[in-house]
């Protein structure tokens, strides 16, 4: 859920602001040219800013565990240095110096993983410790990896080649290799774990398949089509927190859902041509060539958000708004009903989106925008939102 590999060749952030959710999305942080900035995400689909350090430093990397007051920071000044810090204290814990470029930094409650291109560094959470480091790791320089949330398996995914989508599984509590996962054919471009760590994303370089597997077991339990017309960049793959949904990013203005439950079955057909073309499939898989017949069998998006403006790295989180949470600020979020669903969207404009996710899925309704920092520049197409966070029109 974090905007890998933003450093350019001149060490700055790369065309914007580098925007996170933590790690159970209930906040979002965002690193500028004036410093960092901590965002609280509220029941109402508004945004609090919490704290800001205005240091004056432009931060490429931000990091927040959770919701406590602990935060891993990286500047363009020092970008082989790691700052941990107590936000709410304002004092610095500890920094770290590597060898490389941090390309990104992992959190969760037991361990902090820093990625360089070709090495990951794993510390103790409790006293920062370096506990172990994989070293002459295949290049990676979109700093590609994810953490699990999850201590009881704290797994670390990362790129096994540099050619090929292999996934590396390391045990980051046990310090030994899990398994190893062939996702794709191409060279990985995102990854993601659910909340409790047995499911794992992943999307190439290519863009057109998502590809979700059981692990340790490296079963493919799922596998979706983004589509069929070119291919793009991902940029974030994000499980809901219950793992029944997983949304994708990419250089596109189009958001996907995909859901990972089958549907209840009933005697009616399913509706449309492409139901229709499952059905055949289904009867005629036999008769197909291999590789057609997994191409018409691919899973489809659930449902799709379209972004006001493209052009924009964006990270995405799938939330839920308790029932009576949602419309007491007033504006389109009281049009939206009681509670539900909801799609955020974070984009290196500094901007958030947030969206109606219907339970029956299809295109999802623009509920508010927040603008995460005044002084960034409105991203082309966007209008600067009115003091409540919905949009102007």
């Amino acid at each position: 859920m974090s905007l890998e590999g933003v450093l350019n060749t001149e060490g700055s952030n790369a065309g914007g602001i580098f925007v996170q959710f933590n790690q159970d999305c209930t906040s979002l942080v965002a690193g500028s040219s004036s410093g960092y900035h901590l965002f609280a995400l509220t029941p109402d689909d508004g945004v609090e800013e919490i704290y800001a350090s205005r240091s004056g430093q432009d931060t490429c990397l931000v990091d927040r565990l959770f919701s406590s007051s602990l935060v891993a920071i990286v500047t363009v000044a020092a970008p082989r240095k790691l700052y941990v810090c107590h936000y709410k204290r304002g004092t610095e814990i500890c920094n770290y110096s590597y060898s490389n470029t941090i390309l990104a930094v992992k959190l969760n409650r037991s361990r902090l993983v820093v990625c360089l291109e070709e090495s990951l560094h794993i510390h103790n959470i409790r006293d920062m410790r370096i506990l172990h480091t994989i070293r002459d790791t295949p290049p990676n320089p979109r700093g590609v990896c994810v953490l699990s949330p999850d201590v009881e398996r704290c797994y670390l995914a990362y790129p096994g080649s540099s050619a090929l989508g292999e996934v590396q599984i390391f045990d980051a509590v046990h310090l030994n290799a899990k398994c190893v996962l062939s996702a794709h054919d191409s060279p990985l471009a995102a990854l993601a774990w659910s909340m409790c760590g047995r499911r794992l994303a992943t999307a190439s370089e290519r863009g057109t398949v998502i590809r979700v597997f059981a692990v340790p077991e490296r079963t493919r339990l799922y596998e979706f089509r983004r589509g069929v017309k070119r291919c793009v960049s991902i940029g974030c793959l994000a499980f809901s927190a219950c793992g029944q949904l997983l949304a994708a990013t990419s250089n596109t203005e189009t958001v996907h859902v995909f859901r990972l439950c089958e549907p209840a079955r009933d005697d009616a057909p399913p509706d449309g041509w492409l139901g229709w073309l499952s059905q055949a499939v289904t009867a005629g898989a036999g008769y197909l060539p291999g590789a057609v017949a997994d191409v018409l069998a691919q899973g489809r998006a659930f449902a799709a958000a379209r972004l006001p403006a493209s052009g924009h790295r964006a990270v995405v989180a799938v939330t839920n708004v308790p029932k009576g949470g949602a419309g007491n600020a007033g504006g389109a979020g009281a049009a939206s009903g009681a509670g539900g669903a909801r799609l955020l969207v974070a984009t290196s404009a500094g901007v958030l989106y947030v969206y109606a996710l219907a339970a029956e899925g299809g295109e999802c309704t623009l509920l508010r925008t927040h603008r995460l920092i005044e002084d960034a520049a409105p991203a082309h197409g966007d209008a600067r939102p009115r003091p409540d966070g919905t949009p102007t029109s």
